[in-house]
């Protein structure tokens, strides 16, 4: 993620990541009433794993607790220290986040009172969740946003050390990749998932709670347009700086994206083959590309715009990975992204492809 608060951050540009959150709000109220009805809890273990950056992270924490306080106000119940563990990867921004705690404790102060204040605690934890984070049965409550369609790493055999590059031209899923990209993405997300959910089930109580909520297809084709059509764009607007001669074409050869939209399907035969939870709700939403925010695309003021919405918001996600790869400056991370805002705003002028967003709810087997 771009770090900081500036024009280009994730933390300026995550409205489609707030959109998200909207959707699985009452999936997770449910989940967390149906936690407090069934427990009685001193002392209530939250996590949030991955994209723990900028303002969307503390509204959720936010909610959470407001959950909580009023179904232990219903049951007649003492509210319950709320013990919070932030994840994201080593090198997040958490200076950023760490900067926005003080007046968050502030606002709580004021609109929840001084004893709720007292009894958040607030932390964080780095690392990979493919693995463990946290000591056996620490946990009641764990959720994700937007975070679990990225792979731990680029599937292999499609590294950008390959001695063959399979996806030529293309940098994720497309009509034109050959069985083996689809095969070798597919095969990484089962090993990813699974790892996650194992380690969850080691870290979560019996009847713990665990909302996840992550892009993927409807679609059995892992090359629908629902799932992949994003990165044919940004691939031709790589391919167009290679016309220019910004960029060399190997390079765009010999990089994938680690990420990948699985169906409702994939998802359920990793948690059902793992075997520690069971799936109280698996919901499917449509979510716009640019969070909703344009509803004239016909004009040239609505495409322009809606594009460089768009090219913002995936700008702050994949930045640094295509500087790395490519090892390209500022000027022409510029000039990709102007040529991806303006491919995309053609493209949505013309249809408004959607993204597919699943929420899952699951509880802890006893």
């Amino acid at each position: 993620m771009n770090k900081g608060n500036g024009d280009t951050s994730y933390a300026k540009n995550s409205t489609v990541q707030r959109e998200i959150i909207s959707f699985g709000k009452a999936i997770v109220e449910e989940a967390l009433l149906q936690l407090s009805v069934n427990n009685d809890i001193e002392s209530m273990g939250i996590a949030d794993l991955g994209c723990s950056s900028g303002p969307n992270t503390l509204s959720v924490i936010s909610e959470v607790m407001d959950v909580v306080r009023a179904a232990c106000g219903h049951l007649g119940r003492p509210v319950p220290e709320f013990r919070l563990f932030l994840n994201d990867l080593y090198s997040n921004d958490f200076n950023y986040l760490f900067m926005s705690l003080p007046p968050f404790y502030k606002r709580l102060k004021e609109e929840k009172g001084i004893g709720v204040a007292s009894h958040c605690f607030i932390s964080a934890v780095p690392g990979s969740f493919y693995a463990r984070l946290f000591p056996t049965n620490l946990l009641h409550f764990v959720y994700s946003f937007s975070s679990l369609h990225w792979l731990s790493q680029v599937p292999v055999g499609l590294e950008s050390h390959a001695l063959k590059h399979l996806n030529k031209g293309k940098v994720y899923i497309s009509k034109s990749s050959p069985q083996s990209v689809l095969d070798a993405y597919s095969s990484q997300f089962q090993a990813d998932f699974s790892a996650f959910i194992e380690s969850r089930s080691q870290e979560l109580v019996p009847g713990g709670r665990m909302v996840l909520s992550f892009l993927g297809r409807t679609s059995i084709d892992p090359a629908a347009d629902e799932g992949c059509y994003q990165w044919e764009l940004l691939a031709e607007a790589l391919m167009s700086l290679v016309k220019d001669g910004l960029i060399e074409e190997e390079k765009v050869d010999s990089f994938n994206t680690p990420y990948y939209a699985p169906s409702a399907e994939e998802i359920k035969a990793e948690i059902v083959k793992e075997g520690s939870f069971l799936i109280d709700r698996l919901e499917a939403f449509q979510v716009d590309w640019d969070g909703g925010a344009v509803t004239d695309t016909h004009t040239k003021q609505g495409k322009a715009l809606i594009g460089e919405r768009v090219a913002k918001t995936v700008r702050a996600v994949v930045e640094s990975m295509l500087e790395s790869h490519f090892q390209i400056g500022q000027h022409t991370i510029d000039v990709l992204f102007l040529k991806f805002a303006e491919i995309v705003g053609n493209y949505l002028s013309k249809t408004r492809t959607k993204y597919i967003n699943f929420v899952i709810s699951l509880v802890k087997k006893t």
